[in-house]
């Protein structure tokens, strides 16, 4: 009812599997792999687990749009039968043919490996998936193992894809499938998309629908998060019937009522997600009055607030120098976890310092070269050895590594939404004081890790802001040719970099035009609301340095999270 009143093309939140409609979160893209790892294997049996509406089976049919054409898929939607009928499904969905009418186990199977062989000769895989795995009987997955059984002297024959809901692996625990569990060669479980993933979903679904205008303000996400823990399912219900009253109300937006409406709507009187904290706290209340009181504290996290100061953003170099270039190799499941764990500062220093106060070390060197030595520092992050100059060196040396320096004001939290180490000028602590310089490689809760003249310290926020003066410098790489922004209508280079690292975080196509399209936008769009940036779908130097860092886990950063504008 509400598709032409919007203008979209299609319905952007049915709940028909359509892999266009696929949004390749980080989770996503993890399952997906792992999925393509089991059809590329050398046999045995992968293992794909998620809750109810976490979207297992639109990652199976995305998975059979990425499927080689030399691949044999026998796709069981419906395990829920016995071993003869499943055998009897296997040879239908492989196109063999049905054995005579003495129809047995042993028949069914025979054909099957006569098939599996056959292919196998002219050098074709066989993939059998299984969706609602968790229907499967006992003595059926034994005979999918028994199916692993058919070989060559080099390979497997099979490859078997379970798709399932959790109750899957716990009936994988009971001791007489031991031996099933035993050839499950991959494994991962599909979880809840987060709070900023929920917003790039919704994004996502309404821009593969067509739609020119954003339909739910950002402002709406954390509601919508609350009411549907993030399950994709509960938000395609929840956002679709809230359309629906938006049309009904003749509202171009989803306003927070409707949002509120629309879930109770498909909830009843109230979500499910909050029945359980409602027990919890009239559970509390009884505790309380049998005379089992307790005192509650209730923290506050403070809130960073958007930076006084504006940006300064140093010009690129000249065209001859070209930019970093994209990472030609994805870094392993492994490399990536430890490069996300480690220490951002372990380059400078051994072990972490005890926390104390941040004062020039006087009898170290000359405070006057504090600037110079503080590059120096910076540089030492990034595996870049630098030879101190004179004054404006450091930049130029960077310009020469492909980097730019970006020199920025505003506080904490201005520096925390770049989430890079920085230079910082220090003005001594009052009228008077010399100033120096001091690089910031780590924050974590109310302290700081910072390094002058070579010497790391550690120090607590509160004492630092009387003797910080707010302005920083910190290193950034640009795309080829960028112009502090890109938006809608720009082209060239840079744009083509910028659709390869969207592409390589967001899947799609990689090599669309070198133009800064309407697609272009809500790509960027989707980009920055994943990471709390403001989303006006335009790619400036926040943008760019954030997307840097997720492409490349190398990089060092502040904080393991990053802080949105």
């Amino acid at each position: 009812m509400y598709k032409d009143y919007f203008r979209l093309t299609e319905m952007p939140f049915s709940i028909a599997p359509d892999p266009r409609f696929l949004y390749m979160g980080g989770r996503h893209r993890e399952a997906l792999a792992h999925l393509l790892y089991g059809v590329q294997g050398e046999g045995c049996i992968v293992l794909l687990t998620g809750e109810v509406g976490t979207g297992k089976t639109m990652l199976s049919r995305c998975l059979l749009e990425q499927i080689d054409s030399r691949c044999d898929v026998a796709f069981i939607l419906n395990p829920k039968m016995s071993v003869d009928e499943l055998l009897a499904a296997i040879c239908d969905e492989f196109h063999i043919e049905a054995p005579g009418a003495a129809v047995s186990v042993k028949v069914l199977v025979d054909a099957i490996n006569t098939h599996l062989l056959r292919a196998n000769a002219e050098g074709r895989r066989a993939v059998l998936i299984v969706d609602e795995a968790q229907n499967l009987s006992p003595d059926v997955l034994e005979q999918l193992r028994l199916l692993t059984n058919l070989e060559t002297n080099t390979r497997k024959l099979l490859q078997i894809i379970l798709i399932g809901q959790p109750e899957l692996q716990e009936m994988l625990r009971r001791p007489e499938l031991r031996q099933v569990a035993q050839r499950i060669v991959g494994r991962y479980h599909l979880g809840h998309l987060t709070r900023t993933e929920v917003a790039a979903y919704v994004v996502h679904r309404l821009r593969v629908a067509g739609a020119q205008m954003p339909l739910f303000p950002y402002a709406l996400t954390g509601t919508l998060y609350r009411l549907t823990g993030g399950v994709p399912r509960l938000i395609n219900l929840v956002c679709d019937r809230a359309l629906l009253g938006a049309y009904v109300e003749g509202k171009l937006q989803v306003t927070p009522e409707i949002l509120r409406k629309a879930a109770r709507e498909v909830f009843g009187m109230s979500s499910p997600q909050r029945r359980p904290w409602r027990r919890l706290v009239w559970q509390l209340g009884l505790l309380v009055a049998l005379g089992g009181g307790g005192v509650f504290a209730a923290g506050y996290l403070p809130v960073p607030g958007r930076p006084t100061a504006g940006i300064e953003v140093a010009e690129p170099a000249p065209a001859t120098v070209a930019p970093t270039p994209l990472p030609a190799v994805v870094p392993s499941e492994a490399a990536a976890e430890s490069v996300a764990t480690a220490d951002p500062v372990s380059v400078v220093r051994a072990e972490p310092p005890s926390v104390g106060d941040l004062r020039w070390p006087d009898e170290t060197a000359p405070r006057a070269r504090s600037e110079e030595l503080a590059f120096q520092d910076l540089f030492k992050l990034y595996g870049i050895a630098y030879e101190p100059g004179n004054q404006g060196a450091a930049c130029k040396a960077a310009e020469a590594v492909n980097m730019h320096c970006l020199a920025g004001g505003g506080g904490l939290s201005s520096l925390l939404r770049f989430n890079q180490p920085a230079v910082l000028v220090m003005d001594g602590g009052g009228k008077g004081q010399r100033q120096y310089h001091a690089v910031v490689t780590a924050v974590t809760g109310n302290s700081a890790d910072f390094v002058v003249a070579g010497v790391t310290r550690r120090a607590l926020l509160a004492g630092i802001a009387p003797q910080w003066s707010g302005r920083y410098v910190m290193l950034w790489s640009a795309p080829p040719g960028f112009k502090k922004v890109l938006a809608e209508g720009s082209h060239g280079p840079a744009v083509s970099w910028l659709r390869r690292g969207l592409a390589r975080l967001q899947g799609g196509n990689a090599d669309g035009p070198a133009l800064f399209d309407r697609e272009l936008v809500d790509r960027v769009t989707a980009f920055q609301l994943s990471e709390g940036i403001a989303p006006d779908g335009m790619a400036g130097v926040l943008t760019i340095v954030r997307l840097n860092l997720r492409l490349d886990q190398s990089l060092p950063r502040l904080t393991a999270a990053t802080v949105g504008s």
